[in-house]
């Protein structure tokens, strides 16, 4: 899957679906789309003298974020299915992050949640089945 072919499948045919699986490059190609545009937004909104147009980039961003936040779950979750896991594996390192220095200021739990958060890319940068599974048909893709 190309980087345009990605990128429609993901704003325009799967916007808020959370079933079946996505490959590799449809979610890694989504995904540096979001950060490109964050880092954009971002540099420029720094950059840029004039106040008015920093906070008109900085409302571009949060408005570029609302519109993405669903795609990106949805994609995330159908990646996941990809390797066979479940898309609530994404959630797995937030309670850990959020019980940081709060509960359990005496154990590392932000550290635990990094871990996670490292398991969770390893999870993403591996080849998915190519069999069907429990969340639906093999990808075949061309090479």
């Amino acid at each position: 899957m190309n980087f345009q072919n990605a990128i429609t499948t993901c704003l325009k045919k799967k916007y808020a679906n959370f079933s079946g699986r996505a490959s590799r490059s449809e979610f890694w190609y989504f995904w540096l789309l979001n950060f490109s545009v964050y880092a954009i937004l971002l540099i420029l909104s720094n950059k840029v003298p004039a106040a008015n147009v920093a906070i008109g980039l900085f409302v571009a961003l949060c408005v570029f974020f609302l519109a993405t936040l669903i795609p990106f779950i949805a994609v995330t979750a159908r990646r996941l299915h990809d390797v066979n896991k479940s898309g609530w594996f994404q959630i797995i390192p937030l309670p850990f992050l959020l019980l940081a220095g709060v509960l359990l200021p005496k154990i590392p739990s932000a550290l635990i949640g990094m871990g996670l958060y490292i398991y969770l890319i390893v999870l993403y940068c591996s080849e998915g089945g190519k069999k069907n599974n429990r969340f639906g048909k093999g990808i075949n893709l061309k090479k």
